[in-house]
């Protein structure tokens, strides 16, 4: 479907999903619940599973958080990953409540004993590890060898994180995904194209700290974007200030503008003009919504004027265009039902459960 050609890396196994090799590209969230908090975290959760989410991360501060991974597991199907700062007993706690990976930055978890602990519950649990460095968390003196790092010099960035897979690798283990994160963009294009050069370990890709919905999604797209058409990155998390289900509604809008992967449905919309008759942004809105509950490739059309709207939208399976005081659904640009305005959102809801149904019955 695609031509991007994917770097080749090595595959290991989140709970039941693949992640490197040649696995699809998966998409990731985290939770913003207090995870001590097991029926709000099981709740976002599974909001995250019917969005698409593949893989989801929950922040492990304290002990209670560490205990509840267990619950929180039994409720949800979809791989569940710890995410722990500086204690590796928040890490041995949560591989051991049912953590199907981890997420350390192992040069932060108190030397080498408290390191080699951590490391031998992976190995015990079957648990793979994801090296996170991100700019802010630099060692002191790769900062003073090669700067903070900077779109043309993102060295410190890559040698943190191949210092810190180094002190998994002398203790035998190889479980190993890793990430590079930066606030920055070019920033963050530029260390995952070096890094990808220098390591075959499958690459985790994000902005952190990206921003709210605008800004967080151009950031995260522009970056992701250009790295994913390099066939770089093999996982990856939309870093949103927003409800995390729109992380990954955004991220499989991402795959799909790149025909990397497609899961529910495609919506176009015309930008309105001077012939729009009709509340057009309120339709699509609520198409939207609609939509995101569909799990069928179709592509659908919310267009302002019957005079253009079938012919500009004629590769869409299905649409609606608005007019004055009637409105057309249409199929491959050809008109197949007129109805009242008034009637026009109910009765085309109906014909894309119709077709949702249709297509997931062809599958």
């Amino acid at each position: 479907m695609t031509m991007i050609k994917r770097r080749s890396t090595r595959q290991i196994m989140v709970g039941t999903v693949p992640v490197g090799g040649s696995a699809p590209i998966s998409v990731q969230s985290m939770t913003n619940t207090d995870t001590a908090d097991i029926d709000a975290t099981v709740a976002q959760i599974k909001r995250l599973e019917q969005a698409g989410c593949e893989i989801i991360r929950v922040a492990v501060p304290d002990m209670a958080a560490a205990r509840a991974i267990r619950a929180i597991r039994e409720a949800s199907t979809i791989p569940l990953i710890a995410d722990i700062h500086f204690d590796w007993r928040l890490a041995v706690a949560a591989m051991e409540h049912g953590a199907q990976a981890i997420r350390i930055n192992p040069g932060n978890l108190g030397g080498p004993e408290k390191l080699a602990r951590t490391v031998d519950a992976a190995k015990h649990h079957r648990v793979p590890i994801r090296v996170g460095v991100n700019s802010g968390s630099i060692e002191k003196d790769l900062l003073r060898q090669y700067g903070y790092p900077t779109p043309d010099r993102p060295t410190a960035l890559i040698e943190s994180a191949l210092r810190n897979v180094k002190l998994l690798e002398v203790q035998g283990f190889g479980e190993i995904k890793i990430s590079i994160k930066s606030a920055d963009v070019l920033t963050t294009i530029s260390a995952y194209r070096l890094l990808s050069e220098r390591t075959d370990y499958p690459l985790h890709l994000g902005v952190t700290e990206a921003g709210g919905l605008i800004a967080g999604t151009v950031k995260s797209s522009v970056a992701l974007g250009i790295l994913l058409s390099e066939g770089i990155g093999d996982t990856f998390r939309i870093s949103l200030t927003r409800d995390p289900v729109e992380e990954v509604q955004v991220g499989y809008a991402l795959l799909r503008s790149l025909q990397i992967r497609q899961r529910g449905p495609e919506l176009i919309s015309c930008p309105t003009c001077g012939r729009t008759r009709i509340d057009l942004f309120s339709l699509a809105e609520a198409v939207e919504r609609y939509a995101q509950t569909m799990q069928a490739p179709v592509k659908i059309a919310v267009m302002g004027c019957v005079v253009n709207g079938p012919g500009e939208a004629r590769e869409a399976d299905i649409g609606v265009a608005g007019g004055n005081g009637v409105g057309i659904i249409f199929k491959k640009g050809e008109i197949y039902k007129k109805v009242p305005e008034a009637e026009l959102l109910k009765v085309f809801l109906e014909e894309l459960q119709k077709l949702e149904q249709e297509r997931l019955a062809q599958a």
